[in-house]
């Protein structure tokens, strides 16, 4: 059975991220869009690095930032993996091209099958192979850093049925995401990863231990069931 990558973002101080990395999750986000509210500084976000196990892959967040600070804050951390949130081109993915790069996309029924050809046209005019992965984001609201709104699951299990996904970087389901739903998300759309934020905090900004476990338990789960007979 393959196995469901899972990023725990939001991530404020050095506790949360080693809890992520006791149950098992593979990456976690640090959020430096200077409007969030989950947003960190340099300095904090050295205190979760050295607090990070190995082989738990940190991941800085952006939105609509110059490509100048995105590269000084990733090479002040020493990070390799950055996630855009924003309406950023694919020429701004182009010139992060030393780092691996995932976009943030919001899974809207009426504009996510253009979107997906748009960045297929430039993947590969550009050489885009730097950008690894789609983040599918809730099509309401502009939170940065989780939105706590349950995706439109339907909509994209509809883009997977038509092909909309073929040719393209990996699929990491976000957006209202919590353990009583992730394995029902896992088993309809079958992600390579899933994204969760608010749905794993005690309060705003604080993760929670026992619901980061009953996430990744959730994932887990979700993980032993084959995938059903013409699903996408």
């Amino acid at each position: 059975m393959p196995r469901t990558r899972i990023k725990i973002c939001g991530v404020r101080q050095p506790q949360d991220a080693i809890a992520a990395a006791r149950a098992g999750a593979d990456a976690i986000g640090m959020v430096f869009y200077p409007q969030a509210k989950r947003r960190i500084s340099i300095e904090v976000a050295r205190q979760i690095l050295h607090a990070l196990p190995a082989f738990v892959t940190p991941v800085a967040l952006f939105v609509d930032q110059e490509v100048d600070e995105i590269l000084h804050v990733a090479s002040s951390l020493r990070i390799r993996h950055v996630q855009l949130h924003g309406h950023e081109t694919p020429p701004t993915v182009a010139a992060l091209r030393e780092l691996t790069v995932l976009k943030a996309l919001r899974a809207s029924r009426q504009t996510l099958a253009a979107e997906l050809d748009l960045w297929r046209e430039s993947r590969e005019s550009l050489d885009l192979a730097h950008l690894q992965g789609f983040v599918l984001e809730t099509p309401a609201g502009a939170a940065v850093g989780g939105t706590g709104v349950e995706n439109d699951w339907e909509a994209i299990a509809a883009a997977q049925r038509s092909g909309a996904f073929d040719g393209l970087p990996s699929i990491i389901a976000a957006g209202g995401l919590r353990p009583e739903n992730v394995g029902e998300v896992i088993r309809r759309i079958r992600p390579y990863a899933v994204d969760v934020s608010s749905g794993v905090e005690a309060a705003f900004g604080e993760k929670s231990a026992e619901m980061i476990d009953a996430f990744v338990a959730a994932v887990r789960g979700a993980d032993q069931y084959p995938t059903p007979q013409g699903s996408a």
